[in-house]
This record gives C-alpha cells, structure tokens and sequence, in this order.
C-alpha cells in the first residue's frame, strides 16, 4: 500500500509563496501519474497541477503562471510551489498519485492565505 505524506501547508499573506511536498513511499515513484488537487468545505474538489512519468505537465486555468509542479525521483517526492498565491488559493491541498488501477491520496495539508 503507497503511503504519501504532504507537507509545507501553513499560512501565508496574499502575494506570498509556498512550497508543498509529497513524499511516497516507494522507490519507483517515477512510474506514477502524480497530481495535486485542492478541495474547499462545500466544494468540489479540483485538479491543481499534475506530472506524468514523462514529466509532462498541466494546471489549472486558475493556476497557470502561479505554480509549479515539479519532481525530484531521487527522494521519491513531488513538490507543488506556489506563488503570488490569492485568498481564493485558500483550501486543503492533497496529493494523489496513480499507477495502472490504483489510486492512493495523500492525508492533506492546510494552505490559508490571509492577512
């Protein structure tokens, strides 16, 4: 069973940045479709950024020019970074990651962007 475990949520002002990670725990996490999706109280849950095993990329409207995803397969890990973040970036950000049938979701990490 893949275990992923995200960090770098917090709090930030609006204009900052943040950098998210999610580290799995599998040596072949290069293999995997990784993504991150962000999910609000009440709302439905939204594809943020993702990453193939190619290392193609997209993102979402709301987010293009603003974030970055990126890998590093040495450390088995996928980083999200997050500038010029908006109020409306406020939510719960989650980590997912996908290979063949099988879908695992990371626990998910608080990102609150306020002044």
């Amino acid at each position: 069973q893949l275990q992923l475990v995200e960090s770098g949520g917090g709090l930030v002002q609006p204009g900052g940045s943040l950098r998210l990670s999610c580290a799995a725990s599998t040596s072949i996490f290069r293999a995997y479709y990784r993504a991150w999706y962000r999910q609000a109280p009440g709302k439905q849950r939204e594809l943020v950024a993702a990453i193939n095993s190619s290392g193609s990329t997209n993102y979402a409207d709301s987010v293009t020019g603003r974030v970055t995803i990126f890998r590093d397969n040495a450390k088995n890990t996928v980083y999200l970074q997050m500038d010029s973040l908006k109020p409306s970036d406020t939510d719960v950000y989650c980590c997912y990651a996908r290979i063949l049938l099988s879908a695992y979701w990371g626990q998910g990490t608080q990102v609150t962007v306020s002044s």
